[in-house]
């Protein structure tokens, strides 16, 4: 995690309590600072109230969750939080600019954590933020609000949570540690994995359709686990994962033993559940071939930090087909092509621009028997 440096840190881990329900309408409507229709559209929109089951609630104070643009506005109402932090970072001993960057402020929606390597500063930040919440009618939710640090136990608690990954440092011997700028050995090394508390509710979301799907066809409770089995492993792909999917893996078999017991009369009807498939000798699966999705088999892919400011929608496709040749709205076999040329045409050898016509061309035409491979 690049904000945590080469240096072990205090972090504030805070939520803001019923942060959707609660914004103060004037103050945000004086932070979007729009024109007098606009204005005019979002106060009535803001106090159009909520139709629940045919009883109509009022909405004095919050953006109406739900609506199309109340996380957008809810956005709006929390921007400038980092900023207010780094302005008193500035005026801590020490040059202005070093001050600036070794104090962060990460956040998503209502989500987020103060990291800095002093406590006293990372506390200074909490009574800040509170004050600055306080304006948009908002505060911290004392239970989820904690102070921790990221290699030593800290009022009991060590690492963080933020959006179902735990990041923690380990120590570990100098052939495995982090270095410093000189190259000398820190004696430890940050690991980002998933949540207990995200592994332990979904399982238990597995455990539900599986025992919801008792009497039905096995195809059914396959298809029905898989989408959630692929999404739930993709989301985790980038970190260090591999041993949680493993465990996650063995504990949906034993739920699927014990699913199979209570259809079978105490027989788990191997030959009848799971089959031999490839190299797997347990493989949950039916005999048309349709087989139960692995946590396991999900490849760990690192996330490469994307560069500075550049954003998928800004034109550069260059930087875009380069990095991964997944340019927003390219098909699939030019994707592949263009990360393969380096965004180049194999031609001209120029980059290509997102204006650019790009036609595949095969070196043996289709109609006298090429293939796109």
């Amino acid at each position: 995690m690049t904000v945590l440096g080469k240096k072990t840190k205090f972090v504030l881990d805070a939520d803001i309590a019923k942060c959707f329900d609660r914004i103060n309408h004037k103050a945000l409507l004086k932070k979007v600072n729009t024109y007098p229709t606009l204005r005019h559209q979002l106060k009535s929109w803001l106090n159009a109230g909520v139709l629940d089951q045919g009883e109509l609630f009022p909405t004095n104070e919050g953006t109406p969750q739900g609506g199309v643009i109340s996380p957008l506005l809810a956005n709006i109402a929390l921007h400038g939080m980092e900023e207010r932090v780094k302005q008193y970072a500035e005026t801590l001993k020490g040059n202005k600019r070093d001050n600036r960057s070794s104090l962060n402020l990460i956040r998503y929606a209502d989500d987020f954590v103060i990291i800095h390597e002093d406590i006293n500063v990372v506390q200074a930040c909490q009574k800040i933020v509170a004050n600055w919440l306080s304006d948009i009618g908002l505060e911290l939710k004392p239970s989820k609000t904690k102070l921790t640090h990221t290699l030593n136990e800290f009022n009991g608690n060590v690492g963080f949570e933020f959006l179902g990954f735990h990041i923690q440092q380990y120590k570990v011997g100098n052939y495995r540690c982090a270095n410093n700028s000189r190259g000398t050995p820190l004696g430890f090394k940050t690991l980002i994995t998933p949540s207990k508390a995200k592994v332990k509710n979904h399982l238990a979301k597995i455990a539900k359709i599986i025992d919801s799907h008792k009497t039905a066809p096995q195809a059914a409770l396959i298809s029905r686990l898989n989408p959630i089995i692929r999404g739930w492993s993709n989301y985790y792909s980038t970190v260090v994962s591999k041993e949680t999917f493993s465990k996650v893996d063995f504990l949906t078999w034993q739920k699927l033993r014990a699913w199979a017991r209570s259809r079978g009369k105490g027989s788990i009807n191997k030959g009848k559940y799971w089959r031999t498939v490839g190299d797997r000798n347990w493989c949950f699966s039916t005999e048309d071939g349709l087989k139960l999705a692995q946590h396991a088999s999900t490849p760990i892919v690192r996330h490469t930090k994307v560069k500075g400011e550049v954003s998928p929608y800004n034109g550069d496709w260059i930087y875009w087909s380069k990095r991964r040749g997944e340019y927003p709205g390219t098909p699939n076999r030019v994707a592949k092509l263009l990360k393969r040329q380096q965004g180049k045409c194999t031609h001209c050898n120029l980059y290509f621009s997102s204006t650019d016509i790009v036609e595949v061309d095969h070196i043996k035409a289709t109609s006298l028997g090429g293939k796109n491979t």
